[in-house]
């Protein structure tokens, strides 16, 4: 079995109009972000072992930010040929990796990592800025990777940043009233 995290880059920048489309940061949404999508992943205990990312810099800043916190880091790779990749594209990349890896996340772009998604599970889910979604595969090679008979692959769960970020506001309110209760 394998595991794959497909998360779409963080929130970017239009400030500077000026900029290639692959040169563009992240703004403030997208630096708050990361981070938080990186603490959750920590805190599942789903750090991967290896991050291809595209070569964009919203995507580096994103891969950087995401485990700039964690005490364990995991390899990160930056390839020109996920940088608004097609489906298939990510699928290559993902075929060519050794098969002693178990658990791989990939950061990149849509419409391509929501097609991804799609070939892999069959499931048609938006992937907003940030979002992350925790797919297992029945392989045991990464080699076995075809299109044509995926879809078995399971969608576990999606997270997304607003939605992480609600549940984090849920857990700050009990913890407060949990120490209003301790002082009475």
């Amino acid at each position: 079995m394998k595991t794959l995290l497909i998360m779409r880059h963080g929130k970017s920048s239009w400030k500077q109009l000026d900029l290639d489309d692959k040169d563009r940061p992240l703004n403030r949404r997208g630096e708050r972000d990361a981070p938080r999508m990186g603490q959750l992943i920590h805190e599942l205990e789903l750090i991967p072992q290896l991050v291809l990312c595209s070569s964009a810099v919203r995507a580096h800043q994103t891969a950087d930010l995401m485990f700039a916190n964690s005490e364990i880091k995991p390899e990160v790779t930056y390839h020109d040929a996920l940088y608004m990749a097609e489906p298939e594209g990510y699928m290559d990349a993902l075929r060519k990796l050794p098969d002693n890896l178990e658990r791989v996340m990939i950061i990149g772009h849509n419409p391509g990592l929501e097609g991804l998604l799609n070939m892999l599970t069959g499931r048609i889910e938006p992937l907003p800025t940030a979002s992350i979604a925790y797919v297992t595969m029945p392989i045991k090679s990464w080699g076995e990777l075809d299109p044509v008979q995926m879809d078995t692959a399971e969608l576990v769960e999606i997270w997304r940043p607003k939605e992480v970020l609600e549940k984090d506001k849920d857990k700050e309110k009990v913890k407060e009233k949990g120490k209003e209760k301790k002082k009475k």
